[in-house]
């Protein structure tokens, strides 16, 4: 049973080697909101890796089965043994912190990992590849979204099919660190990158 976290408890930072990514979580998601911040608190996270690393696109981890895993060992199937279900809606930025889930064909409502997060490293989007991709979703973008995709880019292709339930406001330079560093045939950094998260005040 989760209990509503209150306002004051809606910031987290995340801390890896490369440095400090503080993120706000979404009051406007309060399913994942709420999920996070119970496993934050109970440690859950703490020496877990970004096991899948793909620069211009994400950093992901959340796989509890990577703490202490041996170099090279396939992850990415973990999780506290269920799922969220979706809060679909807002675009990916970058920086914008969102939850991994299982292929459709297995999970027509896109339910989300109970665990395992990305947060978008993404690329520079023209008006025109907005316009196509919106076209393409059915989406239609506001003057400010396309502003955001053109100046700090992100992934418009996971629009509407993964939950966004935060975004990070302090270290977007380590998102750029984390996603520069070398990778395994299965996108696994060749050197751990762990992490410990906190809950902050701001």
């Amino acid at each position: 049973m989760l209990v509503a976290c209150s306002d004051s408890t809606k910031y987290v930072v995340i801390e890896t080697d490369y440095g400090d990514m503080k993120v706000e979580l979404y009051n406007s998601t309060p399913r994942h909101r709420d999920n996070f911040v119970k496993l934050v608190k109970e440690g859950f996270y703490d020496d877990l890796l970004f096991h899948r690393v793909m620069q211009g696109f994400m950093i992901q981890g959340g796989d509890p089965d990577s703490k202490g895993s041996p170099a090279g060992a396939p992850l990415g199937m973990g999780g506290p043994g269920y799922t969220v279900d979706q809060e679909i809606g807002a675009p990916h930025f970058k920086g914008t912190l969102a939850a991994a889930r299982t292929p459709d064909s297995g999970n027509p409502e896109k339910k989300s990992s109970g665990s395992q997060f990305y947060i978008v490293h993404g690329q520079q989007q023209s008006e025109g590849n907005l316009a196509s991709m919106g076209a393409q979703k059915g989406i239609t973008y506001n003057e400010a979204q396309i502003k955001k995709y053109g100046e700090i880019g992100g992934r418009p292709d996971l629009d509407m099919e993964y939950t966004v339930f935060g975004e990070v406001f302090s270290g977007m330079e380590v998102i750029d660190k984390i996603a520069a560093v070398s990778v395994d045939s299965r996108n696994r950094p060749s050197e751990d990158v762990k992490m410990k998260i906190k809950i902050t005040s701001n």
